[in-house]
């Protein structure tokens, strides 16, 4: 009767991914949400404040005025923080499903604002991607923390 006291064993066969400990990119996704929902919360005020600030397109398909602009990036941009907010402190499984669809909206809706603001629109869906990235995979790797 020999004992393996030296071998480390499994804590659980199974992690449940809904208590899972926070990793570095569950982390970094949520500092990046709440950066990027700030920037889109910004740009939204400066839709609603300054009519001339933005190029005007002509013929664009998606085309609103700039004021139905801000309004969408001013409420996603708030959703997105409080997102942001909610994995950062909690690290749940829904605020990583909430954080998923919210910067998904927020990448769609920065591709649709591509011919207002260029640069700034392909900034925010570069972090927005990121974010999905280090939300999707973030619980797997903590997964295999636990």
């Amino acid at each position: 009767m020999a004992t393996d006291a030296g071998r480390p064993q499994a804590a659980r066969a199974h992690p449940d991914p809904w208590h899972a400990a926070t990793s570095g990119r569950t982390v970094m996704a949520a500092v990046l949400m709440i950066f990027g929902g700030a920037m889109a919360f910004f740009e939204g005020v400066a839709a609603l404040a300054s009519d001339d600030l933005f190029v005007m397109t002509r013929h664009y398909v998606f085309e609103f005025s700039l004021t139905g602009w801000g309004w969408v990036h001013l409420i996603l941009g708030i959703v997105l923080v409080a997102a942001g907010c909610a994995v950062l402190f909690s690290g749940a499984l829904w605020a990583r499903y909430l954080g998923i669809t919210v910067a998904g909206l927020g990448a769609f809706a920065n591709f649709l604002w591509l011919p207002y603001y260029p640069l700034w629109a392909l900034v925010l869906i570069a972090v927005n991607i990121l974010v999905i990235w280090a939300l999707c995979t973030g619980a797997h790797h903590e997964a295999d923390m636990t």
